[in-house]
């Protein structure tokens, strides 16, 4: 890191420091970050400084402070960090949102996509039907996101793109929980009519297999999170 200059508060300056050693991966999620000491003689400010730069950060949802552990980086950027910092993780919130952003992304992706966004789509449904065949859930989860962030990245909307990002844990975590190897129901059927019809260009089309899709994931849902009444 760069010791701050005088253009700007110290607090300020060394916050957009400890943003960017997050932002490029030097601090990943989930990893403990150096104690306020080693921060403020790195960047030869007080510990006040540091404290009170990482206070901020800790507010907007970036820093988690672990008692007797230390500070943990909680999210890559304060958008995901608010959003896991509000709550609202429950998986019938999480399918709701999915539901209304993957059906918007569905619509416009047959508008804009393009020959690479097609072969992302592709390569993950090939990863998606392999982990399927062969009952890796965790490879099975993985190809499934992927393809969901390759329809909406051919939407040509970096904003949408920002928020479906800033959803993906909570994304992958709801894949997961409504996954069951091998697949029940049209679930392939509907990914693969979902790349066709964005492959053809028909928005129409997309839109109406991504609220099936939704409609399907909603009743697995419903299956996931029904209690047991202690009946086999």
């Amino acid at each position: 890191m760069t010791q701050p200059t005088r253009a700007e508060p110290l607090v300020v300056q060394v916050g957009k420091q400890f943003r960017e050693r997050i932002a490029n991966g030097d601090w990943p999620v989930h990893s403990r970050i150096p104690g306020e000491k080693h921060l403020a003689e790195d960047l030869g400010v007080s510990r006040g400084t540091v404290r009170e730069a990482l206070r901020a950060l800790t507010m907007s949802g970036l820093l988690e402070p672990r008692v007797g552990d230390g500070t943990y980086v909680r999210a890559s950027d304060e958008l995901t960090g608010l959003l896991r910092h509000g709550g609202g993780t429950e998986l019938e919130h999480v399918l709701d949102v999915r539901a209304v952003l993957e059906v918007a992304a569905a619509e416009r992706a047959a508008r804009h996509r393009t020959d690479a966004d097609l072969e992302a789509m592709r390569s993950a449904l090939s990863l998606r039907a392999g982990a399927e065949r062969a009952g890796d859930v965790d490879a099975y989860v993985s190809a499934d996101s992927r393809f969901h962030r390759a329809v909406v990245g051919a939407t040509g909307n970096p904003l949408l793109t920002r928020l479906y990002d800033a959803l993906r844990e909570n994304v992958v975590e709801s894949i997961r929980r409504t996954t069951s190897l091998p697949e029940e129901g049209d679930l392939n059927d509907l990914h693969e009519g979902l790349l066709a019809a964005i492959e053809a260009r028909s928005p129409e089309r997309a839109r109406a297999i991504a609220v099936e899709l939704a409609d399907e994931l909603g009743f697995i849902s419903a299956v996931v999170d029904a209690p047991s009444d202690g009946t086999e």
